[in-house]
């Protein structure tokens, strides 16, 4: 497989986990039109209100239905595209007035592929972390502990995890939603989305009193384990630069780079 067909894969998942969660929130939409997809909510954090470009054969007119849509929305939105593979529709964003957000705001798309086994058992072993414990979430108790990690953890207003974590995901069987636990008490979240063959992986936070201890990397290794088990062969993320090395040390690989694009006004705001 190539980097190419990797990336394909990890955008694939990207957005299949967008959509998915984005429904928690009683004011989303999705919208496709034209081989683009716009996902629009009340949610304070771009990633849920945004456009992207979701299949080879996407049109200017299409990508710029979206734009019109996110320009009707109040929250404000932004356009990503991967570099390398979406250029094209640069000069249709420029001409609709929106302009590069900048390096710091690009998002790297990570895969790995072969998965590494040996890595991620490592990183899960038990006698590595000891006192600690990572559980499905079956239940609202669990739903509430994941949101209240999540928030701590980013340091996001609540409404992003009450928008993208609900009881409905625990009836959805490619969704499973963890807390992870250190001496009982909950210090790191976990969310698998699975497409196909790809296991996504997301919601890694830890608490930052329970951070460089190996919980981060543990949770995503179990992720990745659970997606093996259910015949996954291929994990996908997207990294901040602070989890990038753990990612790293796991074996996953930067495959692709979502740029964003924002309207003038915002730009400069």
């Amino acid at each position: 497989m190539n980097a190419a067909e990797r990336a394909a894969l990890e955008h694939e998942t990207w957005i299949a986990y967008l959509t998915g969660v984005v429904r928690c929130n009683g004011a989303a939409r999705v919208h496709r039109d034209g081989g683009a997809v716009s996902i629009l909510s009340d949610i304070p954090f771009d990633w849920f209100n945004q456009i992207l470009v979701e299949r080879p054969d996407a049109t200017p007119a299409g990508l710029l239905a979206g734009v019109e849509e996110g320009r009707d929305h109040v929250g404000g939105f932004v356009v990503r595209l991967r570099d390398g593979v979406d250029d094209r529709f640069i000069p249709t964003l420029t001409r609709a007035g929106l302009v590069a957000a900048g390096e710091a705001t690009t998002t790297p798309g990570m895969v790995a592929f072969p998965i590494n086994r040996d890595a991620i058992a490592d990183a899960i072993a038990p006698s590595r972390l000891r006192g600690f414990e990572i559980h499905r979430v079956t239940d609202a108790v669990g739903i509430d502990e994941h949101r209240k990690v999540v928030t701590e953890s980013f340091g996001s207003h609540p409404a992003v995890a009450l928008g993208t974590t609900c009881a409905e995901l625990l009836d959805r069987p490619e969704c499973v939603v963890y807390v992870g636990y250190a001496d009982g008490a909950p210090v790191v979240s976990g969310l698998g989305w699975r497409t196909g063959r790809t296991i996504g992986v997301y919601a890694i936070a830890t608490i930052p009193a329970a951070r460089r201890r190996g919980y981060g990397a543990a949770m995503t290794a179990r992720v990745v384990t659970d997606g093996l088990a259910a015949g996954c062969d291929v994990a996908a993320l997207q990294a901040s630069e602070l989890g990038r090395p753990i990612y790293e040390r796991l074996g996953f690989r930067v495959d692709v780079r979502d740029a964003a694009y924002l309207s003038s006004d915002r730009a400069r705001n």
